[in-house]
């Protein structure tokens, strides 16, 4: 396959060929001055080519045989010596996704996934808890950012967690590329960092949401709060919140609810349908933020009353239940988003183990993801066109194209 040429994936056929080669152009636009050499740029495109592949296993062998290379050696070359910063790729990431997906409410997703891996030497590789495989393992822990609109949810932004047996080892760190600077920061920790970035780069959250992780995390939350980010969070019952002007465990306000005041609400559509809960909130003690309310948000089984789910909200006090009952429910984005990327664009099939290594392979394997949500965004698979914006297969004339995109320069 020659390495210019765009991925011919079945489910497209019916997008019209010539917009379908202005998406991939345009990828090859937006990405290509992160590459200053040539070679590397080509490089690169024929690596997400061979990611956007029907072939089964996505490392760097069967992607030189898929594009038709000789060896895996370019590919392996661009995951390690090659010169070019990952960074900078996710920062066009973030630019691309927000032209085509963004919307006012958008919510930005967090989660963490394990890669599994065997030996000692991955980059932050140990024996820890995967949620993926439920128990522990010897495993690589990513944590992501998603981006979910009504339009469509990709990964936005990653994060290797290096647990505190591997910050505490520099030797070991040297070894596996490991930047100097990099201490230990927990998983919620790494979270913040990636929210900086996205308001940094002017994206726009309406909402963050995530589970108890997350939700548990204080600092999270004092951030998303000083920053006036509305969120919705889940947290375990472990956790303590302020109402009626005491301090009481989330575990005992759920062993007391009132039997008024419930709602039966959607949150969102699963694989069986419409899913269905009942909800209630609970204000708690108001945050310093004037017009902005705490709430205890409450998820009750609709067949199973004793199964509840707690969150804290933080938002604008004209927030609505149902507000908060919509953000709660698009958790499961992430969670499509990282299981997408997996089986679509092998996020997780890779052998590189330096630390550089990681990031340029799921860098990559996020463009990938990215390039898909955005096509069937377009073609309107089951999502509404943007206001005002007409649907693009037919349209043949690159300028055409991207004044209905209304492109930002790259």
């Amino acid at each position: 396959m020659d390495e210019a040429n765009p991925p011919e994936l079945p489910e497209l056929d019916l997008l019209d060929i010539e917009v379908w080669r202005l998406y991939w152009g345009e990828i090859e636009r937006r990405i290509g001055p992160v590459f200053a050499r040539s070679e590397a740029r080509s490089r690169a495109m024929a690596y997400l080519t061979g990611l956007l592949s029907p072939v089964e296993r996505k490392n760097s062998w069967q992607l030189a045989e898929i594009t038709g290379s000789a060896t895996p050696y370019g590919f392996q070359h661009l995951l390690g010596r090659a010169d070019w910063d990952p960074d900078a790729l996710r920062d066009r990431l973030h630019t691309y996704v927000t032209d085509y997906l963004a919307e006012p409410d958008a919510v930005g997703v967090l989660d963490e996934t394990g890669f599994l891996k065997k030996g000692m030497h991955s980059a932050g590789v140990a024996r820890q808890y995967s949620g993926t495989a439920g128990r522990i393992e010897n495993c690589q822990i990513g944590v992501f950012l998603a981006y979910a609109t009504s339009r469509g949810h990709t990964l936005l932004d990653r994060e290797l967690y290096l647990p505190a047996e591997w910050t505490t080892d520099r030797t070991r760190c040297q070894a596996a590329a490991i930047p100097e600077k990099r201490r230990f920061a927990t998983k919620p920790a790494l979270a913040v960092q990636m929210l900086e970035r996205t308001r940094t780069a002017g994206v726009m959250l309406a909402w963050v949401t995530g589970d108890s992780i997350y939700g548990d995390n204080r600092k999270l939350r004092g951030w998303l709060e000083q920053h006036r980010q509305a969120y919705v969070l889940a947290v375990s019952g472990k956790e303590t919140v302020w109402i009626g002007q005491r301090q009481q465990s989330v575990k005992s306000l759920l062993a007391g609810l009132p039997s008024e005041g419930w709602h039966r609400m959607s949150a969102g559509t699963g694989s069986k349908g419409l899913r269905y809960y009942d909800w209630l909130h609970l204000e708690l003690n108001d945050p310093t933020q004037v017009g902005w309310k705490r709430w205890l948000v409450v998820r009750r089984s609709c067949s199973d009353p004793t199964e509840v789910t707690g969150y804290v909200a933080f938002a604008p006090a004209m927030a609505t239940l149902a507000d908060q009952v919509r953000v709660a429910g698009m958790r499961w984005t992430v969670e499509e988003s990282i299981q997408t990327a997996k089986g679509e664009v092998g996020l997780d099939q890779y052998e590189v183990r330096s630390w550089t290594g990681w990031y340029r392979h799921i860098t990559l394997a996020m463009w990938a993801q990215a390039f898909l949500s955005v096509v069937r965004a377009e073609r309107g698979a089951g999502v509404a066109p943007k206001k005002g914006r007409q649907n693009l297969v037919g349209r043949s004339s690159l300028a055409s194209f991207k004044a209905h995109r209304r492109l930002r320069s790259v």
